[in-house]
């Protein structure tokens, strides 16, 4: 149930940076546009750099549990078993605490923004930006998620989601 419910999250968050994709289209569109018809799309500049960076966070988790992240597997694929595991799950490890880490600084920088009322100083778009900033936060802590479950995998002996996604599409 639990596995079925990670999933659900990794797969949605990539369903989530797909939608900020195309939002990245639609306003990118309607500025062109707009240009062509004479008017400005206000904070559009702000809007697209925003879901820019929403579909790169947001798409961290996702993209990790299919295997599709640069992985370079040169050495570990050439050592012996017990050790290519070994290997793998220090890795594991270190990207998590890593990532744990980029999560927390992740919230404290939305929290500051949050309390201090900040907004952004180009544009015409006077939106807050901890909402922007959320999806950093909402992204580091998915894919602090995706690398803490294969790292349990991997402690159990399983094969983490990413190889096995991997391995399915060389078959």
């Amino acid at each position: 149930m639990l596995r079925r419910a990670l999933d659900r999250l990794f797969d949605a968050s990539g369903v989530l940076a797909g939608a900020c994709l195309v939002a990245i289209f639609a306003v990118v569109l309607a500025q062109v546009t707009g240009r062509q018809l004479g008017f400005q799309v206000p904070g559009a500049d702000n809007l697209a750099g925003w879901f820019c960076a929403a579909t790169a966070f947001l798409g961290l988790a996702h993209t990790f549990q299919r295997g599709e992240m640069v992985r370079v597997a040169v050495l570990v694929d050439r050592l012996p078993p017990p050790a290519a595991r070994a290997c793998e799950v220090a890795v594991l490890v270190l990207a998590t605490a890593f990532i744990a880490f980029v999560h927390v600084s992740a919230l404290r920088y939305c929290w500051e923004s949050f309390r201090i009322g900040e907004l952004p100083q180009s544009g015409t778009l006077a939106l807050p930006l901890w909402i922007p900033q959320s999806s950093f936060a909402i992204g580091s802590l998915l894919l602090a998620l995706a690398l803490l479950d294969n790292l349990v995998c991997a402690l159990r002996g399983g094969i983490p989601a990413y190889r096995r996604h991997a391995r399915s599409e060389l078959l």
